[in-house]
């Protein structure tokens, strides 16, 4: 994501421990993970006390505002799962939501390199101050799609891929083909989406990994920052998953999925990863959140969970 309220409607990671940002992907590589050949299958299932799987969800809001994209999930056993993590300035609040939670993340998730979706993980790499993580899960995008967003845009994508170059205590697995599951605590975590190459467009966004967590009873769809193009492609290649209980809306909630996939889609209520000012950004602006809430109110949604409007909510 842009970092700034002026840039955001422009915006929009195999198994390899330790990638290195200054090599250049091989287009054999990068043709395999087009094609959803090249990655791992042996995704690590971290055990908890085997009791039914459950997990509770927590939609951190920004510290100040502004666009940002964060979400931690505790298993029943007390597993942590992060998804993204938000601003640089969120930095702070997520060190304290994680210290509450034993300081200890099992598996971590990074949908694309955003300065909205990893500004708070970078420091927290450079300098854990007493944070592990067992995992880190992300598609890396190859350079060709490096390569088509400057400025703003692209700040914040090689200091994550450097902080992961240099991890000697986490794991850190290149996410290169959809379809894998696998477990935390009994929790299932389902890839069906990950950098596509072949979409130019949009790209960081349009790369956004996409994942279907579920326990026994729930069910959420995480879709980062896809764009329409990312969504069409999910519409297609997994029509099947996309049922769940709660879905957090693409892009903020506007510029993201078009109205074709939230019409497919199948789901009873809206995770919303959204600033009051992009909440309420009415049919005059350059922001489409109006039109996205139109979409979701015709199809019968009526619970919604914004951000800024319910700090910190919470799903049990």
């Amino acid at each position: 994501m842009r970092t700034s309220a002026a840039a955001l409607a422009g915006l929009s990671l195999g198994a390899c421990n330790r990638p290195s940002p200054d090599t250049p992907d091989r287009p054999d590589e990068e043709n395999k993970a087009a094609s959803g050949e090249a990655g791992t299958s042996s995704f690590h299932d971290i055990s908890g006390t085997g009791a039914s799987s459950y997990f509770s969800l927590t939609q951190l809001s920004s510290a100040t505002d502004t666009i940002g994209n964060s979400y931690l999930l505790v298993t029943g056993s007390g597993k942590v799962i992060m998804m993204d993590g938000g601003m640089p300035t969120d930095e702070s609040k997520l060190r304290s939501r994680l210290a509450a939670v034993g300081n200890h993340v099992d598996a971590w998730f990074i949908s694309h390199p955003h300065g909205d979706h990893v500004g708070a993980l970078i420091p927290i790499l450079e300098n854990r101050n007493g944070i592990s993580i067992g995992s880190i899960y992300y598609s890396r995008l190859s350079s060709t799609l490096l390569s088509q967003e400057s400025g703003a845009n692209n700040t914040y994508a090689t200091p994550f891929y450097n902080a992961l170059a240099v991890q000697t205590e986490t794991d850190v697995i290149n996410v290169q083909r959809t379809g894998q599951v696998f477990t935390v605590d009994g929790v299932s975590i389902k890839v069906l989406g990950i950098a596509n190459p072949e979409i130019l467009n949009n790209a960081y966004n349009n790369s956004s990994m996409i994942l279907k967590v579920s326990d026994a009873t729930k069910s959420v769809l995480f879709l980062g920052d896809a764009g329409e193009e990312c969504g069409e492609k999910l519409l297609k290649a997994y029509p099947g998953e996309l049922e769940c209980d709660y879905i957090q809306m693409a892009h903020h909630g506007q510029q993201g999925c078009n109205q074709k996939f939230y019409n497919a889609a199948k789901f009873k209520a809206c995770l919303w990863p959204t600033p009051s000012w992009l909440w309420k950004a009415g049919e005059s602006s350059q922001y489409k959140t109006w039109e996205t809430r139109k979409w979701i109110e015709a199809k019968g949604i009526t619970e919604n969970h914004v951000s800024s409007i319910e700090t910190d909510w919470k799903l049990k």
